[in-house]
């Protein structure tokens, strides 16, 4: 079923992943992180607590008030075109409408 170079495949991923988590257990190591669990570090980095609650962990947009992208862009435009310009592409669609 499986022939050698699917063997080498397999055999190649597996040290990958080994060779990951000992660079992430260093990189613990070395800023004093005492690791009780090296497989919970395998996905995440080693220096995060892993708590969405964190200022420092979670979401910015949460403990900072920022926008996302999209509102900032939406913000923009609107500020942009406030309506007062009669050259303006939004003013004439509402004027033809209105007529």
């Amino acid at each position: 079923m499986s022939n050698e170079q699917d063997k080498f495949n397999h055999s190649k991923k597996i040290l990958a992943d080994e060779s990951a988590m000992k660079r992430k257990l260093g990189i613990a190591k070395a800023y004093g992180i005492d690791v009780k669990a090296p497989h919970k570090c395998e996905k995440t980095s080693p220096l995060t607590c892993g708590n969405s609650n964190c200022a420092m962990c979670g979401n910015p947009r949460k403990f900072f008030n920022e926008k996302t992208i999209q509102e900032q862009r939406f913000e923009q435009d609107v500020d942009k075109c406030s309506g007062s310009c009669k050259s303006c592409e939004c003013v004439k669609g509402e004027d033809d409408e209105l007529s």
